[in-house]
């Protein structure tokens, strides 16, 4: 994380949730989110760094089991270093035993003392999801934390075992279909989706939610499915939140990683020197699992606050196509029942 120089100066700031800055500071906070380029690329933390939260103290989760997915490298694996660090218990989740284990060793070399633990698990696969979330259940009886970071973006239209669409199958439906199944387990605890800030470009589609029609690009499902994700955010945190889970969807910004640069190349040449490191790009991610401080739930966030989810009416969807899509999600995965 960055360092709190602020953290004097906001000693008598009230803290409800999110931070309460001054009037100064939330003029330039709202110009740095509306311009995009500046808020979302490496200058927003570095400037949002001087009036946002404290960060979490050291030692925050020791004792605490936290689970990553997508865990083996960029987002993921910073996350998970950076949870490591605060003492927690790390569950590393990915589709490579080889690549997880590798992660292991980069985190270790940084902290000597993280507690780590790989498993393996294609998200996009329900049967493998399923296995994995019985197999958890049966060896962590508290999760403090599941962060959702697994994600795709194919060039061309692939398919889950199961036949759905794969960024639909990896961003939504087994996230999903995880988070319901280890709900006993992480009673009290935390549930995070790392999205995008592409949704915003994208409304929630009105019924075909497999990208069967129309030429495909994989640009576009990505998006589709980040603006899924944050939709589905908002219905866990109405339907987990009897359970004492907390619910956030989150946009890490233009950060660099590898997946970034297999993706999306030119963007890569373009905005290289403005990207945000991986650490950086998983900051909120951290501080949300490890700060002590409540937030509340169900909302979007960048740099440790509460962000809009759409940017006035552009692409906003109704209740109806809200419900449309949630019963299509648990049909889909048979979670929650009723």
């Amino acid at each position: 994380m960055p360092r709190d120089h602020g953290r004097a100066a906001r000693g008598k700031a009230a803290y409800v949730g999110v931070m309460a800055p001054s009037r100064p500071t939330d003029a330039l906070d709202w110009l740095l989110d509306k311009s995009v380029v500046l808020g979302w690329s490496k200058v927003g933390p570095a400037v949002r760094q001087y009036w946002w939260p404290a960060d979490p103290p050291a030692q925050a989760l020791l004792g605490k089991h936290v689970l990553v997915t997508g865990a083996s490298g960029g987002l993921g694996l910073a996350t998970a270093a950076g949870l490591a660090a605060l003492g927690a218990d790390v569950h590393l989740v990915g589709r490579s035993l080889d690549r997880l284990r590798e992660a292991e060793r980069t985190i270790s070399e940084q902290h000597p003392a993280a507690r780590l633990h790989s498993a393996v698990c294609d998200v996009g696969d329900l049967e493998s999801v399923e296995d994995f979330c019985a197999t958890l259940s049966g060896q962590v009886t508290s999760l403090h934390a599941l962060v959702h970071n697994a994600g795709l973006l194919p060039p061309e239209r692939r398919t889950s075992p199961q036949g759905h669409e794969l960024t639909l199958a990896t961003h939504v439906l087994g996230p999903h279909l995880m988070t319901f199944r280890l709900a006993d387990t992480l009673r009290g605890g935390r549930v995070l989706v790392v999205a995008s800030g592409g949704m915003y470009g994208q409304a929630l589609p009105e019924d075909d939610y497999e990208y069967a029609s129309g030429e495909y690009s994989g640009v576009r499902a990505y998006a589709r499915t980040k603006r899924m994700q944050v939709v589905l955010a908002e219905k866990w945190a109405e339907r987990l939140g009897g359970q004492g889970i907390d619910v956030a969807s989150l946009h890490p910004g233009w950060g660099r990683t590898p997946g970034l640069d297999e993706a999306l190349p030119g963007f890569v040449r373009v905005m290289g020197p403005l990207l945000r490191s991986a650490e950086s790009g998983a900051d909120t991610a951290v501080w949300l699992t490890a700060t002590p401080q409540p937030w509340p739930t169900g909302r979007f966030w960048q740099d440790r606050r509460p962000r809009p989810t759409h940017y006035g009416p552009l692409h906003r969807e109704g209740p109806q196509a809200r419900e449309r899509f949630w019963e299509f999600v648990r049909e889909q995965t048979g979670v929650p029942q009723g």
